[in-house]
């Protein structure tokens, strides 16, 4: 009896060691995943390494009569014409009158090589008379200009005579993940060498500021004055260059990936300008609808929907229709990413293209070339179509011209559709070019008829439309 009673006083505390060590083997996890999130102690020892890469940049540029307009990014904050440096420099000069003035501006850049080359954004440097780099060490330098790609907003300059220089290295941002920290160093308002920090908000932003936008989003601070200067990774790698703010935005800047920029950079330094390769093709991303639409098990990859006669990808063989999955071996997944890999490679590189054509794969060699950086309609020629409940009208030049249309683009226009019909229903529209029904080309009104006669005893009909400002979309017409 008294052994019994030892046990059930023991019972309690045996239960509350068992509790215990259950809740310490579930939370732990929890409190290390935690751990292994939150933000570093301190950048410091990062910054300090740094810092001696990263330049101050001023400019003076001639602006020759007319008042005095500044642009700063996507437009002045303050909704006015008043330099956004006024706080620095003072009013502007001058009683309104049209003459000749001094522009002043900042921003920054970073080191990239021990012989001077510096790095910024070409906004910064644009049409400048004269451009001073200020080192960490406060030693002042005048400095050229190398090259400058508008289309990237990059610029490449260089400084002479300075001794013990301290490049940043370049990292790779294919890498770099949504929600990881990053540190971004720059002279925002003129206020040098400042250190800001945050994470990945985004990554392949298309903010309009030009045909190759794909810009890192961070929340680490980014103001005017912080333009061209080093988005770094905490290996104090650098993987982007900070070059825009949004005037209406806050906490949110951008800044252009490091890889888009290497080859940039590499051609600036080699011929001071920057050439791209062109395929000549017209492109859309491929909807699962167009997938469908085509018997693809995929929806990832660039529909080419125009083909320039006598551009490379003419001479090479590719089509309207054909489906590009690849170049050189990497994945295509949308049409900005094809644009932008063909622009990165050199002219005359012989580029091998993965596509499909009618279900099948081929595999074509391109010898790129270089890229040279509103309706009235004839009732006549008008024909109603009872059944769909549309009026279509061939393409001749005069049609073609009121629309807008190219000359050579073949198909129907639909000039109307009536309420209440089956067209109306599948959303098909006024404007609308039909290129093919059920997979079969439509080059004209008398293709179009024989075409809906062949068709008529189908359930479903699938129309291949090409519309305005949306490229190609499949359309489904469903016989009630």
């Amino acid at each position: 009896m008294v052994k019994s009673n030892k046990v059930l006083h023991a019972f309690p505390i045996l239960f509350l060691v068992l509790v215990t060590v259950f809740f310490l083997w579930v939370l732990t996890p929890a409190v290390n995943t935690v751990h292994a999130f939150s933000a570093p102690e301190s950048f410091s020892e990062l910054a300090d390494a740094a810092r001696p890469g990263v330049v101050n940049i001023r400019t003076v540029k001639t602006i020759k009569g007319g008042s005095p307009v500044f642009r700063h990014f996507f437009g002045n904050p303050r909704g006015n014409n008043r330099n956004p440096f006024d706080e620095f420099f003072g009013p502007f000069q001058g009683d309104g009158q049209h003459r000749d003035f001094k522009q002043r501006s900042l921003g920054s850049g970073f080191i990239i090589d021990d012989k001077g080359f510096i790095v910024t954004n070409n906004h910064v440097i644009e049409d400048a008379d004269q451009i001073k780099v200020i080192l960490a060490n406060d030693k002042e330098f005048d400095a050229e200009l190398v090259g400058r790609d508008p289309k990237t907003d990059l610029a490449l300059i260089r400084i002479q005579g300075a001794r013990s220089l301290k490049p940043l290295e370049l990292g790779n941002s294919d890498k770099l993940k949504v929600g990881t920290w990053v540190v971004a160093i720059g002279s925002p308002f003129g206020l040098e060498q400042t250190v800001t920090a945050g994470i990945v908000s985004a990554k392949g932003r298309i903010i309009g500021s030009g045909p190759y936008d794909d810009f890192i989003q961070t929340d680490a601070s980014i103001n005017p004055g912080n333009s061209g200067g080093p988005l770094l990774n905490l290996d104090g790698q650098v993987v982007g260059i900070n070059t825009a703010i949004i005037a209406s935005g806050q906490g949110i800047g951008f800044a252009i990936p490091i890889n888009m920029a290497k080859g940039i950079i590499d051609q600036l330094k080699d011929k001071g300008e920057v050439t791209r390769g062109w395929l000549g093709v017209g492109i859309q991303d491929l909807t699962p609808e167009l997938a469908e639409y085509y018997g693809l098990k995929t929806d990832k990859g660039v529909l080419v929907t125009q083909v320039f006669e006598g551009d490379p990808a003419d001479k090479a063989g590719i089509k309207v229709n054909d489906i590009i999955l690849s170049v050189n071996d990497q994945e295509v997944t949308t049409g900005r990413e094809l644009s932008a890999m063909i622009a990165n490679t050199s002219v005359g590189n012989q580029t091998k293209i993965d596509l499909i054509r009618d279900g099948k794969k081929k595999v074509l060699t391109v010898t790129l070339g270089k890229r040279d950086d509103g309706v009235e309609v004839l009732a006549a020629q008008s024909r109603d179509n009872d059944e769909l409940g549309i009026e279509v009208t061939d393409l001749d030049s005069d049609i073609a011209r009121r629309f807008g249309i190219q000359d050579e683009e073949n198909g129907v226009l639909v000039t109307d559709v009536k309420d209440d019909s089956l067209a109306r229903d599948a959303d098909l529209r006024p404007g609308d070019i039909i290129k093919e029904i059920n997979r079969t080309v439509v080059k004209n009104r008398k293709d179009f008829f024989k075409l809906m006669k062949k068709n008529e005893d189908s359930n479903t009909v699938q129309l291949l439309v090409k519309r305005r400002n949306a490229g190609y979309v499949v359309l489904k017409i469903e016989k009630k």
